[in-house]
Protein backbone atom coordinates (compact mmCIF):
# COMPACT_ATOMS: atom_id res chain seq x y z
CA UNK A 1 0.00 0.00 0.00
CA UNK A 2 2.77 2.47 0.87
CA UNK A 3 4.32 2.03 -2.58
CA UNK A 4 1.01 3.11 -4.12
CA UNK A 5 0.85 6.16 -1.83
CA UNK A 6 4.39 7.22 -2.74
CA UNK A 7 3.58 6.74 -6.42
CA UNK A 8 0.50 8.97 -6.07
CA UNK A 9 2.54 11.63 -4.29
CA UNK A 10 5.21 11.60 -7.00
CA UNK A 11 2.74 11.47 -9.90
CA UNK A 12 -0.05 13.78 -8.73
CA UNK A 13 1.34 16.74 -6.84
CA UNK A 14 -2.11 17.57 -5.49
CA UNK A 15 -4.98 15.25 -4.58
CA UNK A 16 -7.42 17.16 -6.79
CA UNK A 17 -5.19 16.27 -9.75
CA UNK A 18 -5.96 12.56 -9.24
CA UNK A 19 -8.56 11.03 -11.50
CA UNK A 20 -11.66 9.35 -10.03
CA UNK A 21 -11.21 6.00 -8.27
CA UNK A 22 -12.16 3.87 -11.27
CA UNK A 23 -9.75 5.58 -13.65
CA UNK A 24 -7.03 5.78 -10.99
CA UNK A 25 -7.44 2.06 -10.30
CA UNK A 26 -6.93 1.30 -13.99
CA UNK A 27 -3.85 3.54 -14.16
CA UNK A 28 -2.30 2.03 -11.05
CA UNK A 29 -3.02 -1.47 -12.29
CA UNK A 30 -1.40 -0.63 -15.64
CA UNK A 31 1.71 0.58 -13.82
CA UNK A 32 1.94 -2.80 -12.10
CA UNK A 33 0.38 -2.46 -8.67
CA UNK A 34 -1.63 -5.38 -7.32
CA UNK A 35 -5.40 -5.03 -6.90
CA UNK A 36 -5.29 -5.46 -3.12
CA UNK A 37 -2.55 -2.79 -2.78
CA UNK A 38 -4.62 -0.39 -4.86
CA UNK A 39 -7.82 -1.10 -2.94
CA UNK A 40 -6.07 -0.66 0.42
CA UNK A 41 -4.41 2.60 -0.66
CA UNK A 42 -7.61 4.11 -2.04
CA UNK A 43 -9.55 3.09 1.04
CA UNK A 44 -6.83 4.63 3.23
CA UNK A 45 -6.98 7.85 1.17
CA UNK A 46 -10.76 7.99 1.60
CA UNK A 47 -10.17 7.78 5.34
CA UNK A 48 -7.63 10.58 5.06
CA UNK A 49 -10.20 12.80 3.37
CA UNK A 50 -12.66 11.98 6.15
CA UNK A 51 -10.06 12.73 8.82
CA UNK A 52 -9.40 16.14 7.26
CA UNK A 53 -13.09 17.00 7.51
CA UNK A 54 -13.55 15.73 11.06
CA UNK A 55 -10.99 17.90 12.87
CA UNK A 56 -12.26 21.33 13.84
CA UNK A 57 -10.92 24.01 16.10
CA UNK A 58 -7.62 24.32 17.85
CA UNK A 59 -6.77 23.23 21.38
CA UNK A 60 -5.88 25.75 24.02
CA UNK A 61 -2.38 27.13 24.35
CA UNK A 62 -1.63 25.01 27.41
CA UNK A 63 -3.18 21.78 26.15
CA UNK A 64 -1.15 18.58 25.90
CA UNK A 65 -1.58 15.46 23.76
CA UNK A 66 -1.76 12.25 25.78
CA UNK A 67 -1.55 9.01 23.83
CA UNK A 68 -3.91 6.17 24.72
CA UNK A 69 -2.42 2.76 25.50
CA UNK A 70 -3.64 1.49 22.08
CA UNK A 71 -1.96 4.42 20.33
CA UNK A 72 1.26 3.84 22.24
CA UNK A 73 1.28 0.15 21.35
CA UNK A 74 0.36 0.74 17.72
CA UNK A 75 2.63 3.69 17.00
CA UNK A 76 5.68 2.61 18.98
CA UNK A 77 8.27 4.85 20.59
CA UNK A 78 10.10 5.92 17.43
CA UNK A 79 6.91 7.01 15.65
CA UNK A 80 5.58 8.88 18.69
CA UNK A 81 8.97 10.55 19.07
CA UNK A 82 8.98 11.61 15.43
CA UNK A 83 5.45 13.03 15.69
CA UNK A 84 6.50 14.92 18.82
CA UNK A 85 9.60 16.24 17.06
CA UNK A 86 7.57 17.57 14.13
CA UNK A 87 4.95 19.11 16.42
CA UNK A 88 7.51 20.78 18.69
CA UNK A 89 9.36 22.13 15.65
CA UNK A 90 6.12 23.86 14.64
CA UNK A 91 5.90 21.92 11.39
CA UNK A 92 2.97 19.70 12.30
CA UNK A 93 0.06 21.77 13.62
CA UNK A 94 -2.40 20.09 15.97
CA UNK A 95 -5.03 19.24 13.35
CA UNK A 96 -2.40 17.71 11.06
CA UNK A 97 -0.88 15.78 13.97
CA UNK A 98 -4.28 14.28 14.72
CA UNK A 99 -4.72 13.36 11.06
CA UNK A 100 -1.33 11.62 11.10
CA UNK A 101 -2.26 9.69 14.24
CA UNK A 102 -5.69 8.78 12.83
CA UNK A 103 -4.23 7.46 9.59
CA UNK A 104 -1.38 5.67 11.38
CA UNK A 105 -3.93 3.90 13.58
CA UNK A 106 -5.73 2.78 10.40
CA UNK A 107 -2.69 0.73 9.36
CA UNK A 108 -2.98 -2.89 10.51
CA UNK A 109 -0.36 -4.36 12.82
CA UNK A 110 2.05 -2.49 14.99
CA UNK A 111 4.22 -1.04 16.14
CA UNK A 112 4.28 1.12 13.05
CA UNK A 113 7.56 1.32 11.17
CA UNK A 114 9.05 4.84 11.25
CA UNK A 115 9.51 4.86 7.47
CA UNK A 116 5.80 4.10 7.03
CA UNK A 117 4.93 6.93 9.43
CA UNK A 118 7.03 9.32 7.36
CA UNK A 119 4.97 8.40 4.29
CA UNK A 120 1.80 9.03 6.29
CA UNK A 121 3.09 12.49 7.29
CA UNK A 122 3.92 13.23 3.67
CA UNK A 123 0.46 12.13 2.53
CA UNK A 124 -1.22 14.34 5.13
CA UNK A 125 0.66 17.35 3.77
CA UNK A 126 -0.22 16.25 0.23
CA UNK A 127 -3.91 15.80 1.02
CA UNK A 128 -4.10 19.37 2.31
CA UNK A 129 -2.28 20.75 -0.73
CA UNK A 130 0.68 21.83 1.37
CA UNK A 131 4.30 21.11 0.67
CA UNK A 132 6.59 20.61 3.64
CA UNK A 133 9.64 22.86 3.72
CA UNK A 134 13.00 21.53 2.53
CA UNK A 135 14.26 20.59 6.00
CA UNK A 136 11.18 18.48 6.68
CA UNK A 137 11.43 16.82 3.28
CA UNK A 138 15.03 16.00 4.23
CA UNK A 139 13.78 14.39 7.47
CA UNK A 140 11.17 12.42 5.56
CA UNK A 141 13.37 11.13 2.75
CA UNK A 142 17.06 11.08 3.67
CA UNK A 143 18.34 8.25 5.85
CA UNK A 144 20.22 9.55 8.92
CA UNK A 145 23.41 7.73 7.96
CA UNK A 146 23.42 9.50 4.57
CA UNK A 147 23.18 13.03 5.97
CA UNK A 148 26.16 15.32 5.77
CA UNK A 149 26.92 17.29 8.90
CA UNK A 150 28.28 20.76 8.16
Amino acid sequence: MFDVLVYLYETYWRPDACPDHAQLTRKLSAVGFEDDEIRDALSWLDGLAGAAESHHGEPGERSMRVYTRDEQDHLGESSMGFISFLASAGVLPTAMREMVIDRAMAIPGGPLDLEDLKIIVLMVFWSLGEEPDALILDELFVAPEERLIH
